[in-house]
């Protein structure tokens, strides 16, 4: 073999090996991309099932007004807890619905005490429609949650890693309850005869 063949046979593994390292790192960077649409999608899917929830306890508290009105600590309490809601950081936004869901169980409690409100088919409605929302709003935590894992976990790990850091691709931050009492289950009878 000449020296002129041994370069150009050198030259073209080098070539074919960039190549290689530019495909491998289009293909990382285009899944981290990947996912971390995935968790823009779950976090617009929360907030969405959110922004229902808040107009549903508009509607639930304007009812209860209706009937408890010297209740008023309770439903200012949730009212509060409501507008603190509206943040984008999902750490500030699972604090203020840990003290959403303690304050509708405090205003759902306080009706126990007023069989017409709970005779009302409205307020029965609305209770009914949160209960499903609810429901919705778990699956949506979940499916958030999962993506996260699975962003987060690509974002750690080699070779993933090395693009994420070029590229500063960051951790995403779950869904989740920092204050343990909220962990704890509540029981919340409501009343549907």
């Amino acid at each position: 073999m000449t020296v002129g063949g041994a370069l150009l046979l050198i030259f073209s593994f080098t070539i074919f090996l960039v190549l290689v390292v530019i495909i491998w790192a289009v293909v990382i960077y285009n899944r981290l991309v990947r996912g971390r649409e995935f968790v823009n999608e779950g976090w617009s899917s929360i907030d969405v099932q959110l922004k229902r929830r808040f107009n549903l306890i508009k509607n639930l508290v304007n009812v209860v007004k209706g009937y408890a009105s010297h209740e008023v600590e309770t439903l200012e309490k949730l009212t509060n807890a409501r507008s603190a809601a509206y943040t984008d950081d999902p750490e500030e936004r699972a604090t203020a619905e840990g003290a959403i869901g303690s304050a509708l169980v405090n205003m759902l409690s306080v009706t126990e005490a007023y069989p017409d409100l709970k005779a009302d088919g409205s307020f029965r409605d609305l209770q009914q429609e949160l209960s499903q929302l609810e429901d919705v709003i778990q699956k949506s935590r979940r499916y958030y949650n999962g993506t996260v894992r699975d962003y987060n976990t690509s974002v750690q790990t080699f070779p993933d890693l090395v693009i994420a850091n070029l590229f500063t691709f960051r951790e995403a931050s779950f869904f989740e309850i920092y204050d343990k009492n909220e962990r704890n289950l509540t029981e919340v009878s409501i009343g549907v005869d």
